[in-house]
This record gives C-alpha cells, structure tokens and sequence, in this order.
C-alpha cells in the first residue's frame, strides 16, 4: 500500500510497470555512481542555503569551474531573483482518495505573483506541461497557497540558459487531476506489472528483468 505518490513514481509506472514493480514494491536498488549527481546536488544546496540567508563564502570556493559556472547564472537569474518565500519543502495534496506530493526547490514570489523554481543542470523532460512534477508541484502548491494572484512552473535550465515556464490556470488544474488519479488508480488497483521492453536500454534492472 502506497502511502503518496510522488512524480518519480508516476512517472516509472508510466514508463515501465515492471521498473515501477522493483523500484517501489519490492524495494530492489541497483548500484548507480553517484557522479553525475554531485553537481546537481551542489547547486541545490548552494541555492537553498543562499535563498535562507546562509553565509555560503565557504562553501563557493569548493566548487570546480563548470559548478562555478552554473552557479553564477544561477545567481543571476530573474525568477531566482524575486522575493523568496519558501525552499526545499515537502508539499502535498489529496486528489480524490489519493495522496500526492514532493519536495520544491524553491518558491518565490513577485507580489501576489507566485512561482515555482526546479533548477536544472541537466536537461528539463519532454513535454515539460504534462510531466508528472510539473503536475503535482503545481495542484500541490495550489492548495497550499489558496490565495494568490497567480501560479507558475518555472524550470531553469542552467545548461541552455534558459527558462521554461508553464502557467497554472482552473482549466489546467482539472486537466491535471484527473491525468493524475488515473495514473494513481491504475497503480493502486494493478496486481500485474508487465515490462516494457522499449525502455529496456540503460534500465538498471534490464540484466535480470528479462
């Protein structure tokens, strides 16, 4: 029994029930380096420490150059810029008998202007409107809020300096709860997990799943 669903769940389900199966339900974990994580995770915390007021002069000089690099556009962005209001924060909300949620960079503020920041050092996902993230953290942040003038997605994409941004509205609200209930049911009602085997290639399971 799943407690909350998060995006990454989703998502795995959608892409390969079998994944979804190992992952979440038997809990199996395959051995991964952590390298191509470390960069990602410097900048997060760097931003998050930043945001709060933290002095980080420390933590900056154990940055290589590429990290040093995306710090500084970072830093220099304009919706990183705006009012800070929140920062690596656990949010979630029940749509229909299921509960959703995750864990937000950051959410800033212009006014009564809100957005919600996912710092990318590696490639935003196709189709950015309808990716499961995008979906949950804004229903999620939507009830959390309640009032507000307005409600964004913003996924700043350090590697092609660029912003990408996807505005919540009540027509896309209802077109995202109910894309993500009837993901959520058919994992809840599913006892049958069948592969997908055109995502095989680079899966971690791939070499027992078969």
């Amino acid at each position: 029994m799943i407690d909350i669903f998060s995006p990454n769940m989703l998502k795995t389900y959608v892409s390969c029930p079998k994944k979804f199966y190992y992952t979440y339900i038997e809990n199996i974990s395959a051995p991964q380096s952590p390298a191509p994580f470390e960069k990602g995770k410097k900048i997060h915390a760097l931003a998050n420490y930043n945001l709060q007021g933290i002095n980080i002069e420390r933590l900056e000089t154990q940055l290589n150059e590429k990290e040093k690099e995306l710090w500084e556009l970072l830093k220099e962005n304009e919706f990183y810029n705006k009012e800070y209001f929140k920062s690596e924060f656990q949010i979630s909300a029940k749509i229909e008998n299921y509960w959703v949620g995750g864990r937000i960079d950051a959410l800033v503020k212009d006014g009564g202007e809100y957005y919600i920041l996912d710092y990318k050092t590696g490639s935003i996902p196709q189709n950015p409107e309808y990716d499961f993230q995008t979906m949950i953290y804004l229903v999620c942040a939507d009830r959390y809020l309640k009032q507000y003038d307005s409600l964004a997605f913003v996924y700043i994409n350090l590697k092609d300096k660029k912003n990408y941004i996807i505005k919540f509205t009540p027509e896309i609200r209802t077109i995202y709860e109910n894309k993500i209930a009837q993901i959520c049911k058919q994992i809840s009602n599913s006892n049958i997990y069948p592969e997908n085997q055109e995502n095989c290639a680079g899966c971690i399971y791939s070499k027992f799943c078969l």
